[in-house]
């Protein structure tokens, strides 16, 4: 689940060049989408944010597991048969995600998309499931068995039954696209917010940075903190709102792609960073594997900075964002 960032805009302000700020939220990739342009007129704003919405969905198009006539629905339906002809940008796109599960063991890994879903988080489970269960729910994931060809451009699943799906992922990779977009058609401000996954470029009207607020997962209709958007992504994920407990143990939404069995210890994972997508990926990676396996990852990437609350409510940040250690109440 990615969960929305609390984001701070004055909706009505114009500054000094008479700039305006026009906001539209959708449903994008079975996601809230909130699109924010800055233009020098409303019209304009308007028309860039139906380009937006167009360019989301071509990505959807091409990346989607659960549309069937998409590059990745026919990768998934070949599991096990044949390598399957994908387009470059898919290829990239897959290139990157299996980096990351490689920099992470598998803390993050896009054939996710294969495990037995044997875990609810809607109130019906009353016990754990059988280690055996665990056990059998993840044997058709592993990054490992996804087999690339670079000169033919072509993903193939080694295994039948091997599902690969790139969920929150592809919504960052595509706010990163739109602002790239954006910025090539010369609109020099805005937001892509994909359920989460949030890109932004330039300022607000007024001249100010852009800011987001992080939730208090302890009390989470309030904020703890308001954070300037001196870089372009901010990625959160979290568990305080989908979790089990047994035993006086807390068990995030979020499985651990390797064990099958939910991460454990921290309740939010603020990521920030030049890229959304990358983003996405170490958010979704530190949840499973903790705090001080956590900072050890992303101190590896310095133009990345993140803040972590665990489970107790004590908030950590990498070094480079500098901000104290504390308990939320």
């Amino acid at each position: 689940m990615r969960l929305t960032i609390f984001l701070f805009l004055l909706l009505a302000c114009f500054s000094a060049s008479s700039q305006v700020l026009r906001k539209r939220t959708v449903k994008l990739m079975g996601s809230r989408f909130d699109i924010t342009i800055v233009a020098n007129n409303a019209i304009t704003a308007e028309r860039n944010i139906d380009t937006v919405i167009a360019e989301v969905s071509r990505i959807e198009y091409l990346i989607s597991d659960w549309k069937t006539n998409t590059e990745i629905s026919e990768v998934n339906r070949n599991a096990g048969i044949a390598p399957v002809k994908v387009s470059a940008e898919v290829f990239a796109l897959t290139v990157r995600a299996l980096h990351l599960s490689k920099i992470t063991n598998g803390a993050f890994d896009i054939s996710f998309a294969a495990m037995d879903r044997i875990w609810k988080f809607d109130g019906s489970m009353t016990q754990m499931p059988t280690p055996e269960a665990i056990k059998k729910s993840v044997e058709k994931v592993g990054y490992q068995n996804i087999i690339l060809n670079k000169r033919a451009s072509t993903i193939f699943l080694k295994y039948k039954g091997m599902k690969i799906g790139f969920g929150a992922l592809g919504e960052g990779y595509a706010a990163d696209c739109c602002r790239k977009l954006m910025l090539a058609k010369g609109i020099k401000a805005g937001i892509v917010n994909g359920s989460g996954d949030m890109s932004t470029w330039g300022k607000q009207p007024d001249g100010n940075n852009w800011t987001v607020g992080i939730t208090n997962p302890m009390k989470n209709d309030t904020i703890f903190a308001v954070v300037p958007l001196l870089k372009s992504a901010v990625v959160t994920s979290g568990s305080y709102e989908k979790f089990v407990m047994f035993n006086g143990k807390r068990y995030a939404h979020i499985i651990n792609p390797v064990t099958g069995y939910p991460a454990t210890g921290l309740c939010s994972v603020t990521v920030f960073g030049p890229s959304a997508e990358k983003a996405n990926g170490f958010s979704t990676s530190i949840m499973v594997l903790g705090k001080t396996k956590g900072l050890s990852l992303i101190k590896n990437y310095p133009e990345y900075s993140c803040i972590l609350i665990d489970d107790k409510g004590q908030i950590t940040s990498s070094p480079n964002l500098n901000i104290k250690s504390l308990t939320l109440q």
